[in-house]
């Protein structure tokens, strides 16, 4: 019918197929713990290069959160959220059975205590909420982009929310920092890098969808 969403198997108002949802599932799940290692940064404009040379510079965070909001954006909502479990459950259990850090700080249960893992529990309702209102309608910059918006929105205040509850009760350590320090390392100077996420999430995932006819 003419004015409708069409069909697709990976979003919106229709069933994703199991295959397909573990598929993006387990891709979400590497890119985010590759973007965790991966230092985000812009670089000056192209048609500079010839003249002053290439340069970097950083954006003060990793690609971890354009990772969780881009497999959000590809995957929808069930594959994005689940690829976040996974990742904590890695991160928590697994991978400190074995040694192995996927977290930026370490590893294990004990990761709780760390005052930005309210911003890693943020993963999951981010990626959730993300995934679903990228897949509402045909794929647009500005739809992608709103989604991106809310889900960056989502871990901030769950992250904000653990930072104040772990101030209260001690459920997070914040060392040497104080809340308003804690607030000030984790939240607004790290929010115009994400943001400049955000623009590059929207418009990678714009792209791809319209490579993929989806």
């Amino acid at each position: 019918m003419s004015g409708q969403f069409p069909a697709n198997p990976l979003g919106g108002k229709n069933r994703v197929s199991l295959p397909t949802e573990l598929l993006w599932a387990l891709i979400g799940l590497l890119l985010t713990i590759g973007g965790t290692w991966m230092e985000a940064f812009i670089t000056n404009p192209p048609w500079d290069w010839g003249n002053v040379g290439l340069h970097a510079q950083s954006l003060g965070v990793s690609f971890q959160v354009g990772a969780v909001l881009l497999t959000g954006c590809l995957g929808g909502k069930n594959a994005a959220a689940l690829s976040q479990i996974a990742y904590l459950a890695l991160g928590l259990l697994w991978f400190d059975t074995f040694n192995l850090q996927v977290f930026t700080q370490g590893a294990g249960p004990s990761y709780i205590q760390q005052p930005s893992f309210g911003y890693l529990l943020g993963f999951v309702p981010a990626a959730w909420v993300c995934g679903f209102l990228a897949f509402q309608t045909k794929p647009k910059l500005e739809t992608l982009a709103w989604g991106c918006l809310c889900g960056l929105a989502v871990i901030h205040v769950v992250g904000l929310t653990y930072l104040t509850l772990g101030s209260l009760t001690n459920l997070a350590s914040l060392g040497s920092l104080s809340y308003s320090d804690a607030v000030m390392a984790y939240s607004i100077l790290r929010l115009p890098g994400q943001l400049v996420l955000v623009c590059l999430v929207s418009l990678v995932a714009y792209l791809t969808r319209q490579i993929l006819f989806y």
